[in-house]
């Protein structure tokens, strides 16, 4: 035998003993879990979830499971056959890093490498907290919560006018339900695109039959004698009926409970990891919504709350533990952010990360069924958004991507593909 094939026996009769363990069964924790057996990884692999279902993706939630048209979104992965070991219900309660521990309701757990990926939990309306008839839409259980009050085409008000906001009343119209929109912005998705971006949608509320109210704060939610919501009380004093409140204004990391960890956390409740996803302490990891990561790309560090990230991170993370081979350099982390959504009968995708633009230019008539909005950094293109123009958002993607210097007087006609409008 070979030096170097005894290398690579004692290499394999190692990793075979070493435990990872993953908390967190969304897409973040599952798609680790099963990069490291695509990756050759042969130790055990632990994936700890606090809810009891099947490990399930959550866009489904906000639209066929909520409607009905889906009984759940479980992952079709054969957590048996890939040696995956489920340990469901079980919520995690903190670390202890020198003695590679993770405490969970069920007792401690060893570990030699933990990955981090217990992603985002919804913010919650100050005071609506037990009030009935006030829903989330984050778990299973929320969308089935929420699946009989769109039946029962409740007068419904929706808090906030974000991403969710705006697939949730698309969902209750689609199933008759009466809706107003509240927002305390001026303007729908304020947190996440520029105003004269931001402007063209607010025209999608009242064309799909929902009312959208700007400048609306939330005062308080009034419950009705049978024990119902009954009315949302808006800080100018106007009472909006509602058979039912859900509140869509925002997500955070779910890290509280690694507070008292000594695992670094972010001003936005983030956990700080490097360019190959590790944490601060030693054999950590962390991935998905709960990570913030260095961006070599935009500058920046960037916490990236999107299905898309939480796909793409595991792969890394899993690189990371197995390890590269010595004449091999481990990829930085460093993607294109991506998002979708479908909203009012559009299909609305974003790449990239517009803050750092100088330049802002339009593709189409944003009055139109579709159009692009395009920022340009040096004449090259730093992030787009799509509205019906599929095309545009896979091209501009790779143009992101590779760095690919355009010319803005090509970029701005609708007609020319954007990979023909290259500098």
């Amino acid at each position: 035998m070979s030096e170097q094939t005894q290398e690579q026996t004692r290499e394999r009769a190692a990793d075979a003993e070493r435990r990872v363990v993953v908390v967190g069964a969304g897409m973040a924790g599952v798609q680790t879990a099963v990069a490291l057996r695509e990756q050759g990884f042969t130790g055990t692999v632990t994936l700890i979830g606090a809810e009891p279902h099947q490990p399930y993706d959550r866009p489904p939630l906000s639209k066929a499971v909520l409607l009905g048209t889906a009984e759940g979104s479980a992952f079709d992965i054969d957590f048996e056959a890939l040696d995956i070991t489920l340990r469901l219900g079980c919520e995690a309660l903190g670390v202890r890093p020198g003695a590679h521990l993770l405490d969970t309701s069920a007792g401690p757990v060893p570990y030699d490498a933990l990955v981090l990926a217990t992603g985002a939990e919804p913010v919650r309306l100050p005071g609506a907290e037990g009030v009935p008839g006030v829903h989330l839409l984050r778990t299973l259980d929320d969308a089935e919560r929420l699946r009989p009050v769109l039946a029962r085409q409740h007068d419904i008000v929706v808090v906030g006018a974000g991403w969710i906001g705006a697939e949730f009343a698309t969902a209750a119209r689609e199933a008759g339900c009466a809706v107003t929109v509240v927002e305390a912005a001026d303007r729908p998705l304020a947190g996440a695109l520029p105003a004269e971006v931001a402007a063209p949608m607010a025209a999608w509320y009242a064309e799909a039959g929902a009312v959208l109210r700007t400048h609306a704060r939330v005062e308080r939610v009034e419950p009705a004698a049978d024990g119902g919501p009954g009315h949302v009380v808006l800080d100018d004093g106007s009472r909006l009926p509602a058979g039912a409140v859900v509140v869509g204004i925002g997500a955070r990391p779910a890290t509280a409970w690694l507070a008292d960890s000594g695992i670094d956390l972010g001003e936005h409740g983030d956990v700080p990891a490097d360019d190959r996803l590790r944490t601060s302490a030693p054999d950590v990891y962390a991935v998905g919504d709960c990570a913030s990561f260095p961006s070599a790309r935009y500058g920046e560090r960037l916490l990236v709350h999107h299905w898309d990230n939480a796909l793409q991170g595991p792969r890394t993370v899993a690189a990371a533990i197995v390890g590269a081979p010595a004449d091999e350099v481990p990829e930085a982390y460093d993607p294109v952010p991506y998002f979708w959504s479908e909203q009012f009968g559009r299909f609305v995708q974003y790449a990239g990360h517009h803050t750092a633009a100088d330049a802002t230019l339009w593709r189409g008539d944003p009055a139109g069924p579709a159009w692009s909005v395009c920022w340009l950094r040096e004449d090259r293109l730093v992030a787009l958004l799509a509205v019906g123009r599929p095309r545009d958002l896979a091209q501009g993607r790779r143009l992101i991507q590779a760095g690919t210097k355009m010319d803005p007087r090509l970029l701005t006609d609708p007609a020319r593909p954007l990979k023909a409008a290259t500098a």
